[in-house]
């Protein structure tokens, strides 16, 4: 099956009179429950224990094995600190906040710049934070 581009869904939407039609025609192109996949795809490559990491993202072990189970789905700001305690590039952490279906980060947004600038620079999570604040921003948590 070909790939169809996020403009040619755009078109197709835009285009076809029946809503059902379209949905059905083009179930395989949406994101659906992607997000555990993903993330113990990009978790596997890491050396890192469960626990280390939900230290890491500042969150509960119980908490984390609900969110690689797909039994939660963590903020767009739970799902940052999990990028920043897993060490994701800045285009692995684009891709998981695309699939989810959170806005990516926005450089033209002072408290997403400096999120960026931390996952780029390989910056902890308390080090992000510690920029946030003294940006005048909202930390992670």
């Amino acid at each position: 099956m070909v790939e169809k581009s996020t403009g040619d869904l755009q078109q197709g939407l835009m285009e076809e009179p029946d809503l059902n039609t379209y949905l059905k025609k083009n179930r395989p192109f949406f994101f659906d429950g992607q997000l555990p996949q993903l993330l113990a795809e990009i978790y596997r490559r890491r050396h890192i224990s469960k626990a280390a990491l939900a230290r890491q993202a500042g969150m509960s072990e119980v908490y984390l094995h609900q969110v690689f189970s797909g039994r939660r789905v963590p903020s767009r700001d739970r799902l940052l600190c999990l990028c920043i305690a897993m060490g994701t590039t800045l285009e692995e952490t684009q891709q998981l906040l695309l699939r989810t279906a959170y806005a990516q980060l926005y450089p033209r947004l002072r408290r997403d710049a400096v999120i960026s600038h931390g996952l780029v620079h390989g910056k902890t999570l308390a080090e992000i934070n510690e920029a946030l604040t003294a940006a005048g921003e909202k930390t992670l948590f």
